[in-house]
């Protein structure tokens, strides 16, 4: 299935100049996103990736992470905005194309020596990426691949994590803005 077809691209979201990547066109297809998860578990089974948590990020990587954390019968654990957790957090700062912001995750939510997959939606310049990776790390557990649906490889987010030394998988790639 090509996946890019169920894509919508919004020219000019959030500010002029962004050719946004717009998943909700495919979240409403239950055979595109039935297909989608079902090639994010098949790269986690046949690369012999195994976690025992997903994290994902708020808020449209809570949409994919839940799901692969269910069909991989593992816990799932949410990075969110601050403010938006209720007990002891942690929390990172990071940079994307067009803003900046922070992320926090429950204190308590991976145990030291945990190994994890970090899933969003969309990769574009990584600075998300890293910084649930730093939140994961800074916990004692090991990150063993990210998940994404789109890369937006013109932005060079995928050079940066593999550059750090981490797996990125994603389904749909971008060479250039289109």
């Amino acid at each position: 299935m090509d996946l890019k077809k169920k894509i919508r691209t919004v020219p000019d979201w959030p500010k002029k100049g962004v050719m946004f990547k717009d998943i909700t066109t495919l979240l409403k297809d239950a055979n595109a996103l039935s297909f989608a998860m079902s090639e994010m578990v098949n790269y986690c089974i046949e690369n012999e990736i195994h976690a025992d948590k997903i994290v994902a990020a708020e808020a449209r990587g809570f949409i994919f992470g839940s799901i692969l954390a269910h069909e991989l019968h593992v816990g799932f654990v949410p990075v969110r905005k601050p403010g938006k957790l209720p007990s002891k957090t942690v929390r990172q700062e990071f940079e994307t194309e067009y803003s900046t912001g922070s992320f926090e995750m429950h204190a308590d939510a991976l145990n030291h020596g945990d190994s994890v997959i970090i899933v969003d939606d969309l990769l574009a310049t990584g600075g998300t990426a890293l910084a649930a990776a730093r939140l994961v790390e800074s916990q004692g557990a090991t990150v063993k691949s990210f998940c994404f649906l789109v890369s937006l490889k013109f932005l060079k987010g995928r050079e940066k994590l593999e550059k750090a030394g981490y797996k990125v998988f994603s389904l749909v790639d971008y060479e250039k803005e289109e």
